[in-house]
């Protein structure tokens, strides 16, 4: 990247490129914080990472809206698995800001805890799609899908690999 040698050019330059870096690492939190929220059954944290229209979308559920989210983690399955052990790891992520919108992906498992101890119960694609708002970055749609042998999982990586929508 050339530097300009205008002074003000080269404050808009860097602040452009500052934007985008906390931009990036307010999304990565964001979603860093998922696993740790959803294990511990903070359902109004988890649901405050979408925007009350937001949208999960994943193999076993459809969950449209910041309530039904929240019903998924107080749900007696949901709670179940905390009780058992579990664990619901994210990362690293990939994320393509566009202005006020932006692109995320990553891996996810959730390990849970049985009678012959701690194994794998799902590995799954991850795409979210965020936005910018008064109160900061937040999900407007994430689809999860297992990595199964499925076509639609890898296409879901390589789509916000590629900054874009599924």
């Amino acid at each position: 990247m050339s530097i300009p040698a205008d002074l003000d050019e080269r404050l808009q330059v860097l602040e452009r490129r500052l934007r985008r870096l906390e931009d990036e690492r307010e999304i990565a939190d964001l979603i860093a914080a998922y696993g740790p929220l959803v294990d511990a059954g903070a359902a109004d944290d988890v649901a405050a990472l979408w925007t009350e229209d937001g949208v999960y979308d994943v193999d076993e559920v459809y969950l449209d809206g910041g309530d039904a989210i929240r019903r998924m983690v107080e749900s007696r399955h949901h709670q179940a698995w905390i009780a058992g052990g579990c664990a619901h790891f994210l990362g690293p992520v990939r994320i393509t800001v566009h202005g006020d919108e932006a692109v995320a992906i990553c891996h996810s498992l959730m390990v849970v805890h049985g009678e012959e101890g701690f194994q794998v119960r799902r590995a799954t694609a991850n795409h979210w799609q965020l936005r910018r708002t008064p109160d900061g970055w937040r999900a407007t749609v994430r689809t999860s899908r297992v990595l199964d042998g499925r076509t639609e999982s890898p296409a879901l990586l390589a789509a916000g690999a590629r900054g874009e929508r599924p």
